[in-house]
């Protein structure tokens, strides 16, 4: 068994290309490029086992040799992701059941009849490769670049494969993603945390592809810097996903669940305070803030349009066809990786970011909803958008945190919170005016409110 640590990025052909003689690939190209052409079958149960299990079980010919092998899902965020992995060499093009024994196998499916398995899907292509190598600081790294383009094909549904894969032969995880994001400056890349073997079983069932990741596991007394680690990582990784599943579809409702968790990042960021000072996220919060006001108010136009709605996957694509979404999120995850907001910060910082999550965001909801000062908006309710980013931060910590939070009926103030933002975003008439006076006084006179502003 071997562990396997990689980033896969989508590319155009274009884009792929123009990989192939990058000056930072090119100055460190250590071996050249291979061509290798790669037929993959994969198996699996008729009622997807393998799948459930979260592994995959695929047989390989490259050239005149055959490869079996079993990759387990393992870990995977934003796109960065390690599974476990097993090779076997073949003499024939015959998948061998006997090779799959306790030492490899899911438990999970240890009474499965493995003569059940039957072929799923292909994915071949052709992937030009090379070793990437150079210093970082005293520690040598090695990185096998991969050039895919092909196609996975299930039944009659097929789709293209054209991708960048980064595998980490030797050094930390983090250079995978310093080189991404150098790459990402010059040429459009996206993060993409699904894997060929995924798109084969999205392209048999559409909608089984799972688009949100598990909800992080919070406690009242971890530090808050793990829970920006948590919830940072869970946004990202949901945006990702997101963003790849409404390119495949251009389903509009995944567009809004993406800019959502866009919102939701840039209020995280603006909430911690000297936790993580300003300078450290100012490069992600720039990048958030273009998306951001570029997408917003298309999104809230193709709420009540349908020709917004019909214009958006095109609109989508060309954005794509753009760096800032893929630098933002390599940039992110390095961010995260890196827990770069601690570097520098000073000793009131540090305290901050080492404090008991309960205690620090019963602290910072407590100021934020005293700043908020509800009754002077139930008088001047024209005002109220105004107090938007603040809202935000309130509901961003309300949504992903509030089971850490002993305050009474928490999910009420959620709601009736959010009934309020969205009120504030809408445009203004005697109606709206009205509307934003009355939810208001209700969130005002809500028990956890109350309790906030004591």
């Amino acid at each position: 068994m071997q562990k396997e640590t990689e980033i896969k990025l989508r590319a155009s052909r274009e884009t792929l290309l123009a990989l192939r003689d990058h000056p930072l690939l090119k100055k460190r190209n250590k071996s050249g490029w291979s061509r290798h052409e790669l037929f993959n079958q994969y198996y699996d149960t008729a009622e997807r086992d393998l799948a459930q299990a979260r592994v995959a079980l695929r047989l390989r010919r490259d050239g005149e040799q055959f490869i079996q092998t079993l990759k387990s899902r393992g870990q995977s965020v934003a796109g960065l992701s390690e599974r476990n992995e097993w090779d076997w060499y073949l003499d024939k093009a015959k998948l061998d059941t006997k090779k799959l024994g306790d030492d490899c196998w899911p438990a999970s499916l240890a009474e499965l009849d493995k003569k059940s398995l039957k072929p799923i899907f292909t994915t071949d292509f052709v992937r030009e490769k090379a070793e990437i190598a150079w210093g970082r600081g005293k520690t040598k790294v090695v990185i096998e670049a991969a050039l895919d383009l092909g196609q996975v094909k299930a039944g009659k549904q097929s789709e293209e494969i054209c991708e960048l894969e980064l595998e980490l032969r030797q050094g930390d995880p983090e250079a995978l993603l310093e080189l991404a994001a150098e790459l990402a400056a010059d040429l459009p890349l996206m993060p993409c945390d699904i894997s060929k073997a995924e798109r084969g079983y999205r392209l048999h069932d559409a909608d089984g592809y799972n688009l949100q990741l598990p909800a992080p596991a919070l406690d009242a007394t971890m530090p808050l810097d793990d829970a920006v680690v948590a919830l940072g990582w869970q946004l990202l990784g949901n945006s990702q996903r997101l963003a790849e599943q409404y390119r495949f579809n251009g389903r509009w409702k995944l567009l809004s669940d993406w800019l959502q968790q866009l919102i939701e990042l840039r209020a995280l960021l603006g909430s911690l305070g000297q936790a993580a000072p300003r300078a450290s996220s100012r490069e992600l919060r720039e990048l958030l803030d273009a998306l951001i006001q570029d997408w917003r108010p298309r999104v809230e136009a193709g709420q009540d349009d349908e020709g917004v709605r019909k214009a958006a996957p095109m609109q989508f694509a060309e954005e794509l066809g753009q760096t800032r979404w893929g630098l933002l999120s390599l940039k992110a995850s390095l961010w995260l990786l890196q827990r770069s907001w601690t570097e520098g910060r000073n000793a009131r910082g540090d305290r901050q970011g080492a404090a008991e999550l309960g205690k620090w965001l019963l602290h910072l909801l407590a100021e934020e909803a005293k700043s908020l000062q509800l009754p002077r908006y139930q008088q001047q309710p024209e005002d109220l958008a105004e107090q938007s980013p603040r809202m935000e931060r309130l509901l961003v910590w309300l949504h992903l945190a509030r089971s850490v939070l002993e305050l009474p009926e928490v999910d009420r103030l959620y709601g009736e919170l959010a009934k309020l933002h969205e009120l504030a975003r809408q445009p203004i008439d005697e109606q709206a005016l009205e509307m934003r006076v009355e939810q208001a006084h209700l969130v005002w006179t809500l028990k956890a409110w109350k309790q906030l502003e004591k």
